[in-house]
């Protein structure tokens, strides 16, 4: 699909947010560390461009060796926004990259899978949708939305959260 960037950008927040938190997740599907990772950068590395920033600045300053003036941290300031400019990069790199993989088709066994086991998490919906509950219907609708002919990473990850979900 042609999609712009600041829809892969909100298609890889969307993607991030639905993989669930599970350790024993790591073990079946290999998109798992690239979540984690994918989270860790997007939560420290605006803080740590940050910090390369006003450290660079510091030390290249001279203060911290006593001989410290401003045309030497402002001589240092071109060098220093780069560093900042990358590290601030990263965050949305990881964003874009998750929502181009979360818009990918599944591999044919990995989508297999993903069809026998959304069948499970359906039957175990309706043997226990006999209670009408507001919370079974909306689980149910949303198991329904994810039957799809072709799916796609994010529809696997949608799968896991109302998996995950339904057990607490």
């Amino acid at each position: 699909m042609n999609i712009s960037v600041v829809e892969l950008i909100k298609l890889g927040q969307k993607y991030l947010s639905l993989w669930p938190e599970r350790p024993e997740l790591m073990r079946y599907f290999q998109d798992y560390r690239a979540v984690q990772t994918a989270r860790f950068i997007c939560r420290y590395f605006p803080a740590l461009a940050l910090f390369t920033v006003i450290m660079q600045l510091y030390i290249a300053s001279g203060y911290p060796i006593g001989q410290g003036s401003i045309e030497q941290a402002l001589n240092a300031l071109p060098q220093a926004l780069v560093y900042g400019l990358f590290l601030s990069s990263m965050p949305v790199q990881a964003l874009v990259y998750s929502g181009v993989k979360a818009d990918k088709l599944l591999p044919p066994s990995l989508a297999s899978w993903y069809h026998s086991g959304l069948e499970k998490v359906k039957q175990q919906g309706i043997e226990q949708g006999q209670r009408k509950t507001e919370q079974n219907h909306s689980h149910l609708t949303a198991l329904n939305n994810l039957a799809t002919y072709k799916p796609r990473y994010i529809d696997l990850a949608q799968l896991l959260q109302l998996t995950f979900a339904k057990q607490h």
